[in-house]
């Protein structure tokens, strides 16, 4: 157990976790991280918090040495005192300056405030105890990180697309390249291959107005030519595209985002908070939706870049309308699968397992950068409308997000069944 303190600090041990991640979660909007390498920062740092905390509960077990890739993870000295709340503190931000995060500054400026706090409160060689308790995890954890793939794909070339019948290709207004192309070479947490979760070839290409492809274009063409208010409201509540570009005459801004991966995070946050969640919960909560979206990104890639398909904005400036423009702005990548129905579906699967079916929740995820809340009766129902609103914003077709979310289900019953039961 943590040692006592000697008066109370400022935040329990389950809202400093929580004001941790939400701090991690404005640095990665503040410095625009890709969404797949947004979902490895929250991983990594997510398993450093849990496991540094899970010793403040007897019998927790260690999540990341059933994960691939990593070793057996550090213990605490027995017959020492520890604080584990400041241990995992420790763990979770040396991870997340060390794995790609910029912005240091606002991240060291809380981590002092909250040292300071825990070293007036406690005796010195527990402090330190802990401290150096923290970092040993993280270096166990980053070891991991060294070795997952990262650092190869970053010197790969640029996937500019192909100008093959029915392949994808850089999509307007901007035509931006195609994002993390490899990002299928990544070492997966839980599953065994990228692969694994292989969704069925999407439908052929063809321009036959009767064919299934054709059909389902124009299914996108004429929701977006008469998008309901509601519709409206979806599509952009789940648009989480962490950097958009708005032209406006000649000039042109970008508008950060949360991503999807860190509004899930949100809505994790919100689980453990309503349920009054003890810190370990908080901590499990945070690192089994981490997984579940950082494993459904690098199955989703896997299948994006394989089948490289041609996004709807393509076929229908080209074939049907050359002025239409989608509601959403289109991402720089291939359509097949939609990547919001795949890593919604896995962590709505592996919250569902936390916290159970029909778990009504207000969601407020996006309140702070967008202005916007909406309520559901369950993950589920959550994940089901963050797929659907790919086809309302015209970037996806109704094939793909249904696709998605069960290869995304697929991935989370994976995690569910190797960490939950």
């Amino acid at each position: 157990m943590g040692c006592r303190h000697k008066k109370a600090m400022p935040a329990n041990d389950a809202a400093l976790l929580h004001k941790n991640q939400d701090l991690l979660t404005q640095v990665i909007i503040y410095d625009v991280f890709t969404p797949p390498v947004a979902s490895r920062i929250y991983v990594y740092s997510s398993l450093a918090s849990y496991e540094a905390i899970r010793f403040s509960r007897e019998g927790a077990f260690s999540i990341a040495e059933k994960l691939h890739g990593f070793g057996k993870m550090p213990v605490p000295e027995k017959g020492q005192s520890y604080n584990y709340t400041l241990a995992a503190t420790k763990a979770f931000f040396t991870v997340a300056r060390n794995i790609k995060v910029f912005s240091v500054d606002s991240l060291k400026l809380h981590e002092d405030t909250v040292y300071a706090g825990f070293k007036e409160n406690m005796d010195e060689a527990a402090y330190t105890r802990s401290l150096a308790l923290g970092d040993t995890i993280a270096k166990v954890i980053l070891a991991r990180a060294k070795n997952d793939g990262y650092l190869k794909s970053r010197g790969k070339a640029k996937h500019l697309g192909s100008n093959e019948p029915g392949k994808w290709r850089p999509t307007p207004p901007d035509y931006m390249d195609g994002v993390e192309w490899c990002w299928n070479t990544m070492k997966p947490m839980v599953l065994d291959s990228a692969s694994a979760c292989k969704p069925p070839l999407p439908p052929p290409y063809s321009t036959d107005t009767g064919s299934i492809f054709f059909k389902a274009v124009k299914e996108v063409y004429s929701i977006g030519k008469s998008l309901s208010s509601e519709q409206q409201l979806i599509a952009r509540y789940w648009d989480d595209n962490p950097f958009v570009m708005e032209h406006s005459g000649h000039m042109m801004f970008g508008n950060k985002k949360i991503t999807p991966g860190g509004h899930w995070m949100g809505i994790a946050a919100i689980a453990s908070t309503q349920t009054k969640a003890d810190a370990v919960k908080t901590a499990q909560t945070y690192a089994l939706t981490a997984i579940a979206l950082y494993d459904a990104f690098i199955a989703c890639w896997d299948e994006k870049y394989r089948s490289n398909y041609i996004r709807p904005v393509t076929v229908i400036n080209e074939k049907i309308d050359n002025g239409w423009v989608p509601f959403l702005q289109t991402p720089p990548f291939p359509e097949y699968t939609s990547g919001h129905s795949t890593i919604t579906s896995a962590a709505a699967t592996v919250l569902t397992a936390l916290y159970g079916d029909g778990f009504s929740f207000q969601d407020t995820s996006d309140l702070a950068y967008i202005g916007l809340q909406r309520h559901f009766s369950s993950f589920t129902e959550a994940a089901n409308e963050a797929s659907i609103s790919r086809v309302y914003g015209g970037i996806h077709y109704s094939f793909s997000v249904r696709e998605g979310a069960v290869a995304g289900k697929k991935v989370g019953d994976k995690i569910v069944q190797r960490l939950m039961r």
